[in-house]
């Protein structure tokens, strides 16, 4: 069935800001239900978790509900669902638990396409553990992974494949299955960033391949945090500096301090919310099939509106320049305006009610690769993007230009 528009914008405050907001692959609009959950377990009562009291209990209910959602978003246990502040923050912590294990003469592969909160921290972890990092580059006219650089950089030495499921700017796809497979077999563990990727396709960690997975949910309607997710056996294999009080099961050892319990029950929400989205209620359904659906739907309403966008661009001729060339690609759009710069472009853009920024959005490694000019412009659809607000861009990049 096709998304009912009118009815899930309703349910954005932001919206009657009368603005369109292309900032999606920064950062996605709130839905009322989120807020309305966060606030709901903030007023409580809420205490620190226990089963003795009901402030108590709705703190562990709130765990174990968030535990449950992302569960069923990404296709793992419930027990292998770890919350934290950010995707940057859990792969900073993840490099230094994994690279306890390293040792000199270890190696580890990271990506040109990525985000560089897959990259850094495990560039940093590496030069502590005397361990070398090899890349995989990108075909510059492609903007795809170079799978050939990417055979050169395993080795059996290999202990570590980092890359992304999704690029946050270009939108390349890379085959992660692919990769995944070829990093087993040299024994080394995946670590996917899939922040880009989980707001537009439903997760299947195991079918990606990857051992560790992770995700933020304020890029698909949620609050701003961040949620890994993995094999329980593998995480119990994994060692972190705790505090010796604290629990040491799993997830719960990768979890420090006390948790944001009203932001998990936002985080919760949001999947709620996502499978929800597609009306078609005539049978009943479990809440990761709710969620196919709704993202089913999702996917027929992006593709329309990309290639509405596709149409517009390349009518605006040789002024416009479109770096995301990808077969394989998310409804996100890296553009450069000959000669002009693109912080005008977001200026102009911003005073005719439309929100599209510019910048290099911390993909450091694949705009030095492809020598793309920084700042650049990038456009990202949403599940509240309409064709008029499609066309809102195209008129105002019109006028700009």
């Amino acid at each position: 069935m096709a998304l009912d528009l009118p009815a899930l914008r309703a349910h954005f405050p932001a919206l009657d800001s009368g603005l369109a907001f292309f900032d999606g692959p920064g950062g996605t609009q709130t839905p009322r239900p989120v807020a309305e959950a966060i606030a709901a377990t903030m007023t409580g009562p809420l205490s620190n978790r226990g089963s003795v009291s009901v402030s108590e209990r709705n703190a562990a209910r709130a765990v174990e509900e968030f535990r449950a959602a992302y569960a069923d978003l990404l296709h793992v246990p419930a027990d292998g669902v770890v919350h934290g502040r950010s995707a940057t923050q859990l792969t900073y912590d993840f490099s230094r638990h994994l690279a306890k294990q390293w040792r000199p003469g270890d190696e580890i592969v990271v990506s040109r396409l990525d985000h560089d909160s897959n990259v850094r921290p495990w560039i940093q972890a590496a030069e502590r553990a005397g361990v070398t990092v090899r890349h995989i580059e990108i075909d510059p006219l492609t903007t795809e992974l170079d799978l050939d650089s990417y055979e050169r950089a395993l080795s059996p030495r290999t202990r570590l494949v980092a890359v992304t499921a999704a690029s946050n700017v270009l939108g390349t796809k890379p085959p992660v299955r692919r990769i995944a497979d070829r990093a087993h077999e040299v024994g080394a563990l995946v670590y996917v960033d899939g922040v880009h990727y989980a707001a537009h396709h439903l997760v299947d960690v195991p079918a990606l391949g990857a051992d560790l997975f992770v995700c933020s949910p304020y890029k698909f309607l949620g609050p701003h945090c961040g949620v890994l997710a993995a094999a329980p056996r593998l995480l119990a294999g994994i060692r972190p500096d705790k505090l010796l009080p604290s629990p040491d099961t799993v997830p719960e050892r990768f979890e420090f301090g006390t948790l944001p319990y009203e932001t998990l029950a936002g985080a919760t929400a949001a999947v709620d919310f996502l499978a929800a989205m597609d009306p078609d209620t005539a049978a009943p359904a479990s809440r990761r099939e709710r969620l196919a659906r709704s993202l089913d739907s999702l996917h027929a309403h992006e593709r329309a509106l990309s290639a509405r966008l596709a149409d517009g661009l390349r009518a605006l001729g040789d002024a416009v320049t479109v770096h995301t060339r990808a077969a394989d690609r998310t409804p996100t759009v890296l553009m450069t305006l000959e000669g002009r710069d693109a912080r005008d472009a977001q200026a102009h853009l911003a005073a005719h009610g439309v929100v599209a920024p510019a910048g290099s959005f911390y993909a450091h490694e694949a705009f030095a690769a492809l020598k793309l000019p920084d700042p650049a412009l990038r456009v990202g659809l949403a599940p509240y993007t309409t064709a008029t607000e499609v066309d809102r861009l195209l008129d105002g990049l019109a006028g700009f230009l």
